[in-house]
């Protein structure tokens, strides 16, 4: 793995960074505090190419590789998280699968358009009482005639009020686990689907969320992705795509909470010189530069894996585990450097470090990146 940055990865970060510092960063305060879903942003990511940045100029996509997917994310995130999601759902989780496993009439009428920016997709795996353990989902896909008919509901759906098309995973065997699952394209546009109001939550509040029914709703046989019973298999493979793209969000907001911490540290003056002269202060920001640059090289290594085809279950989830952590620890050490002063919602740190926690959390827990760690070592 070569460490320095091609010209295309290098030209793809600056665009990100230019775009996200002129563009996302002086709303993302206003965006969080109103809790407004930022759809013109939506679109100029779109229109700048990076609502399907590692999917195939054949069908909509920018046709660059999973690390200039990761620095992208990285940069976007760190001027807006919520933005950073967003983007990282429509890449990771709504055209990664379909690019991977759909037909070639499914990637010309749903990828394509998705990889584009010109639809929003979405991802339907967890549900009220079905989260880590997805072999326990009740909702449901029966047969009729030519298609299905699917009844349940999914939860925390990143995208979910806002999108246009979303991956649906429903049980279409019964009594056989995991394996019963399968996997489906779903316009929301189709009778029976509904949404309820936005989810209220501690952090990422532009980013919005909801619960997802489906009461009756009918979907052929054409937008099966992938064999009958093998959406466990594609539910997967798609969360390890995904976690890289989460690891890149939880780097990026990280970053933002360290360039402020220490702006703040050489401006702040206490006891008569500023606290960037204190060591107490120059321990945590070697602390947080070390993790930042660990979690980076973690998620370069995950991402270069997947460009080379290459199993990377174990790197991603460890890529992971360590950035969303990574990212709760120097988001508290920004707020604490801040003092009172990061406690208020005057100040971005305290933004940055409510952000920080739910990346450790979607798309699989740090106990769940802890469990596919070990079961990887342990197979040798």
């Amino acid at each position: 793995m070569d460490l320095e940055l091609t010209q295309e990865q290098t030209l793809l970060q600056q665009t990100a960074r230019d775009f996200a510092t002129r563009e996302v960063e002086p709303r993302a305060k206003a965006l969080d505090h109103e809790g407004t879903w930022p759809g013109d942003l939506v679109k100029r990511l779109g229109e700048l190419g990076m609502m399907g940045i590692a999917i195939s100029s054949e069908y909509g996509g920018s046709g660059f590789d999973h690390v200039g997917y990761a620095l992208a994310i990285e940069e976007v995130s760190r001027a807006c998280a919520s933005l950073g999601v967003i983007m990282s759902v429509n890449n990771s989780l709504a055209c990664d699968p379909i690019a991977r496993h759909g037909s070639e009439a499914q990637k010309r009428e749903f990828l394509t358009p998705m990889a584009s920016g010109k639809l929003l997709g979405c991802f339907g795996l967890t549900e009220p009482t079905s989260g880590s353990d997805a072999s326990t989902m009740l909702t449901v896909a029966e047969r009729d005639g030519n298609g299905w008919v699917l009844n349940g509901s999914k939860n925390f759906i990143t995208n979910g009020p806002h999108a246009n098309l979303m991956l649906v995973f429903a049980m279409s065997r019964k009594n056989v686990g995991h394996k019963g699952i399968s996997a489906f394209i779903v316009p929301t546009t189709t009778p029976g689907f509904s949404t309820s109001k936005p989810d209220e939550k501690l952090g990422i509040h532009a980013a919005h969320s909801c619960t997802v029914f489906f009461d009756n709703c009918k979907v052929p046989d054409l937008q099966l992705l992938g064999p009958e019973g093998d959406g466990f298999k594609v539910a997967m493979g798609t969360l390890d795509g995904g976690r890289i793209g989460i690891a890149a969000q939880a780097l990026g907001i990280a970053r933002a909470a360290f360039e402020k911490a220490v702006a703040y540290s050489k401006e702040r003056k206490s006891f008569g010189s500023p606290l960037a002269d204190k060591q107490a202060i120059q321990f945590m920001l070697a602390d947080m530069a070390t993790d930042i640059d660990a979690a980076r090289l973690l998620i370069h290594r995950a991402a270069y894996m997947k460009d080379k085809k290459q199993r990377n279950t174990r790197e991603a989830a460890s890529a992971k585990l360590f950035a969303s952590e990574m990212a709760t620890r120097v988001t508290h050490k920004a707020l604490q450097i801040h003092g009172g002063l990061g406690y208020t919602r005057e100040c971005d740190a305290e933004r940055h470090y409510r952000d920080a926690r739910i990346t450790e959390i979607y798309e699989g827990t740090s106990e769940i990146m802890r469990i596919v760690i070990a079961a990887n070592v342990l197979k040798g």
